[in-house]
């Protein structure tokens, strides 16, 4: 199976998904047996259907596998409660979706810092560290600003800063870039070049081509199910 030689983040073994809807059954993975290591950077590709948004929510720990084992950092996700499953989210998972999932009320600042919410960590620390983060992304002088106060680019590196503050074990992306214009995707995707240079370990889903060949390895499914595997541009460039 390919892959770098760094520690197993993600394992899943003999995976499958199964939904009914009325009579019928859906799976929308279908034995899928794979593992994500610390440090790659793999863009994962397919039609519509293909199983893309379920294996999503099965490495982010908002759903559950039908049969088979997924193994985050070493915890078995199987068996935990849902208040388990949101610790391992916010310990070891940092997220970026397509529509930012910004809470309007908050401000920029409340925003990155949320996950950090849920975790036992003197405030000050983690105020710091997001003041960091935001300062990095170009937002220092946004952090009381609220998020329609912003342009759709501020606001995904609003959501990237959040992903980052709890300094997790794997950044997961859904078609992130998808509500960019190409220059400020283009800012973004630079971005997720450079935390990959630094060693984080990112999976991003996409249905577009060439920000799909920006990754490290391109993982393509069709029906639940492994189609291929392809190396991506050099160094995520």
């Amino acid at each position: 199976m390919p892959g770098g030689n760094g520690a197993p983040v993600a394992e899943l073994r003999d995976v499958t998904r199964v939904y009914h809807m009325g009579a019928a059954e859906v799976r929308a993975l279908d034995g899928f047996s794979f593992t994500f290591r610390q440090g790659e950077y793999w863009s994962i590709m397919g039609t519509s259907g293909s199983g893309k948004s379920t294996l999503l929510n099965i490495l982010g720990c908002i759903d559950r596998p039908s049969s088979g084992s997924y193994e985050l950092c070493g915890h078995e996700i199987g068996e935990l409660a849902d208040d388990e499953l949101s610790e391992l989210r916010c310990r070891y998972l940092g997220f970026i979706f397509q529509s930012f999932n910004l809470i309007p009320q908050l401000t920029v600042l409340e925003n990155i810092m949320l996950p950090l919410f849920y975790q036992d960590e003197p405030p000050a620390e983690g105020r710091e560290r997001a003041e960091t983060l935001a300062a990095r992304l170009g937002l220092g002088e946004r952090l009381r600003h609220r998020p329609m106060e912003l342009s759709g680019g501020q606001q995904q590196r609003v959501a990237i800063a959040r992903s980052l503050v709890n300094d997790p074990a794997m950044i997961l992306a859904d078609e992130a870039t998808g509500n960019l214009d190409s220059k400020t995707a283009e800012e973004i995707l630079d971005l997720l070049d450079e935390l990959h240079g630094e060693g984080k370990t990112i999976l991003f889903v996409t249905h577009e081509a060439i920000v799909g060949r920006r990754a490290q390895r391109i993982l393509r499914l069709a029906d639940g199910r492994i189609a291929g595997v392809e190396e991506g541009m050099k160094d995520g460039r």
